[in-house]
């Protein structure tokens, strides 16, 4: 997803060398290469990278074109967004997906450089910011975020996971220049560096803490949601690539759509396809892609998300990444609309499916659902030796998390699950006889 660095965003402005597709305003003969830039395990984007590149679904929209050309679809994978907006810029990517701090980013040196691009979809979107979480290493006596006054904390400057640690530290009043330590690293190193124990906290996007919590080498400390704005993934591009091949464009936004259609419609094979491409276990891919996951998908640019990135650029401001960014001028949904036609309305008005608790059983083809976490839990009781994978959404957020990598609280009757301490205990502090239990001890209690 991601994410541009003070480093990396020096580096768009220098020559670029490397090698591109034909692009664009290119093709040799009748031969036009279309070359996407995308993110393989920035999950949040695989409905514009790695599931669409899986199913061949942009290639058989360009087929259906029938204008006379034949076309190629170079498709470049990166680890962040940096390097894609660097090549857009140079001219040699033509369509790119990243997260919304980068496609500001992406907006800024577009201009900057007479490159000008366009946000012309959206991918994957969280509307309360589920898709970034801190976490620390599993025996860290950090509990919370004001336990991280004076200590270190890895993530990558510029992109919207340091913009949720800039956002949370303020809102705990923590200077977040000056009351901690922070490493500007990319995902897989500041990943490393927790597991090292040179760094005391990790803050990253979609599927860093994810994975890790299922690794068991982290454990969240802040849920991104807990401060109720808007996240999400989306697909840029150049503005004379748009100009010249508009029907390509096009073509690319019906592919999403359709590959939209499909993780909905098929959400564990995406997944395990999801799996397949990148590496990173399916299941880790389920909890944010998922019939009830974390992300939820759709190609239309929703005002609410328009708004949030707004708000995003003083954060971008205050690091000195970018000026002031015309977001109204950069959000361009023409191709989208007139790709999706009628269907274009009612995915603009259509909202992410209802929380709900999940079992994903070995050998299964389809997840089931419960009405309850303590439902889940005496399912999980009766069969733990045939799961695969078990979800369950924050009591107070929504946001899903594997169910034994939960905080548990027992109110009453019933069993709530948190994805971090601090919002359990808080909720316990606020409920008379409420207390934070052990999962072993929710699994018995259900059972």
């Amino acid at each position: 997803m991601k994410y541009t660095a003070v480093a990396a965003s020096l580096l768009l402005l220098l020559p670029l060398t490397a090698c591109g597709g034909a692009a664009a305003a290119g093709g040799d003969g009748s031969t036009v290469t279309v070359t996407v830039g995308y993110q393989s395990k920035t999950i949040n984007t695989v409905t514009a990278g790695t599931l669409l590149r899986s199913l061949g679904t942009f290639e058989k929209e360009l087929d259906a074109l029938h204008d006379g050309h034949t076309y190629k679809v170079d498709w470049q994978d990166y680890a962040t967004g940096a390097p894609i907006t660097a090549q857009m810029t140079a001219g040699k990517i033509d369509i790119g997906s990243m997260g919304d701090f980068p496609l500001l980013i992406n907006a800024a040196r577009g201009r900057q450089l007479g490159r000008p691009t366009r946000l012309v979809s959206v991918t994957g979107y969280n509307l309360r910011g589920g898709l970034n979480t801190i976490v620390t290493a599993p025996g860290s006596g950090i509990g919370s975020l004001a336990d991280l006054k004076g200590r270190k904390v890895s993530t990558s400057i510029g992109s919207a996971a340091d913009g949720t640690l800039v956002r949370a530290l303020r809102r705990a009043g923590i200077d977040p220049d000056q009351g901690i330590e922070k490493l500007n690293q990319q995902p897989a190193v500041g990943a490393s560096a927790l597991s090292a124990g040179s760094v005391d906290a990790l803050s990253q996007f979609v599927a860093w803490p994810g994975l890790l919590a299922y690794q068991g080498k982290a454990k969240a400390l802040y849920d991104g949601a807990e401060l109720d704005l808007p996240t999400f993934h989306g697909v840029t591009a150049r503005e004379d690539f748009a100009e010249k091949r508009p029907a390509v464009l096009e073509a690319f936004l019906r592919a999403q759509a359709k590959t939209t259609d499909y993780l909905d419609a098929h959400p564990v094979s995406a997944a395990e396809k999801v799996a397949e491409a990148t590496g990173l276990p399916a299941e880790v891919v389920y909890l944010y892609n998922g019939a009830h996951g974390i992300s939820t998908f759709d190609p239309a640019i929703k005002p609410r998300l328009v708004s949030a990135l707004k708000q995003d650029v003083s954060i971008l401001k205050s690091a000195k990444l970018t000026g002031d960014v015309d977001v109204d001028a950069f959000v361009d949904d023409r191709y989208v609309r007139k790709a999706l036609g009628p269907a274009y309305a009612e995915r603009l008005a259509a909202g992410p499916a209802p929380a709900a608790s999940e079992v994903w059983p070995k050998g299964a083809r389809r997840t089931r659902t419960f009405k309850s976490p303590a439902e889940l839990l005496g399912h999980l009781a009766r069969h733990k030796a045939g799961i695969r994978a078990a979800y369950v959404p924050d009591a107070t957020t929504g946001t899903l998390w594997f169910a034994d990598r939960a905080v548990w609280v027992a109110d009453g009757g019933r069993l709530l699950p948190f994805v971090a301490p601090a919002t359990a205990k808080a909720y316990a502090a606020g409920h008379t006889g409420a207390r934070v239990i052990t999962y072993a001890d929710a699994l018995r209690r259900a059972s």
